[in-house]
């Protein structure tokens, strides 16, 4: 099978990789860097479990084909922290209970931080519209939209999201 060299540099460091053309993203996230924050689920970009930021853009990684993430900047959710801190995403998530299961959350985590970041200041209906991508089948979505507003009301008080 042919072999694509890639290069791309995930949280912060740079990767030179050789992956095969239908490769997925998630795939080499998750076996190739370790980076099993990225979940798989769906495999069809429906779910949002697989939810990395590209270029600040989240997209879902399990339809992304790996080599044309060459030259990309990724982050997932293991990038998200600042030596050793959660992100007063993450922290909002934790302290509203948003978790549930877990198996969800770093897409919704991810989505959220986008979100926030282009948008400090986001009503209910802009979040909700923001995370249709993400499905959780454990919280109802009253938490994680709780969360992420609690975030966008401290980042109205000075409080950053990172």
């Amino acid at each position: 099978m042919t072999q694509l060299d890639i290069s791309l540099t995930v949280n912060g460091a740079r990767h030179e990789l050789s992956v095969g053309p239908t490769e997925m993203l998630t795939e080499v996230l998750r076996r190739r860097l370790d980076m099993t924050g990225t979940n798989r689920d769906c495999g069809m970009g429906i779910c949002g479990a697989c939810t990395v930021l590209l270029d600040g853009q989240p997209v879902s990684s399990c339809i992304l084909l790996a080599a044309l993430a060459d030259g990309s900047e990724i982050t997932t959710v293991e990038g998200l922290e600042r030596d050793g801190r959660l992100t007063a995403v993450q922290e909002a998530f934790l302290r509203h209970g948003a978790v549930q299961c877990g198996y969800c959350t770093p897409g919704f985590v991810i989505t959220s931080t986008a979100l926030l970041e282009e948008n400090p200041s986001p009503s209910r209906e802009e979040i909700v519209e923001a995370l249709k991508g993400n499905l959780c089948r454990c919280t109802g979505y009253k938490k994680i939209v709780e969360a992420v507003e609690a975030v966008a009301r401290a980042k109205g008080d000075g409080v950053g999201v990172s």
